[in-house]
């Protein structure tokens, strides 16, 4: 092979690798990145824990929509629901549109379903087997 044939080969050899590099790093960059997360809540105290169900999630009653809990108040409504069914793992912390300031769904170690009421100071008020 002549040297200019080399030369122009090796020069769109590499000018192809660079476009093959700057592609995968988009899309392998991208693909890595998120937009947003989902962590499910803290369950410290059983050290179990099931992802949200977006199947299950706030509703709307009584004309009032109910709020996912984070920060100091899933905190603590997750650990008052967790003294009250010891073992059980948290589904969701969230407002309530049915009477009670918030509400905690937990599935049992049975398997069953229960969601315990708080009032505004983190108070079990009740429990309610199933969803509630």
């Amino acid at each position: 092979m002549n040297p200019a044939r080399k030369a122009l080969v090796a020069g769109a050899m590499a000018g192809t690798a660079l476009l093959g590099g700057a592609l995968g790093a988009t899309m392998f960059g991208s693909a890595g990145a998120q937009t947003g997360t989902t962590t499910a809540p803290s369950t410290e105290a059983s050290g179990s824990t099931t992802a949200p169900d977006p199947g299950h999630g706030p509703h709307v009653a009584n004309g009032i929509t109910e709020a996912e809990l984070t920060g100091d108040d899933a905190s603590k409504a997750i650990a008052a629901a967790q003294a009250a069914v010891p073992g059980a793992s948290v589904e969701r912390a969230e407002t309530d549109a049915e009477g009670a300031a918030y509400e905690v769904h937990m599935t049992k170690s049975d398997g069953s379903e229960i969601t315990v009421k708080l009032d505004s100071s983190f108070q079990v008020t009740g429990t309610v087997n199933g969803r509630g």
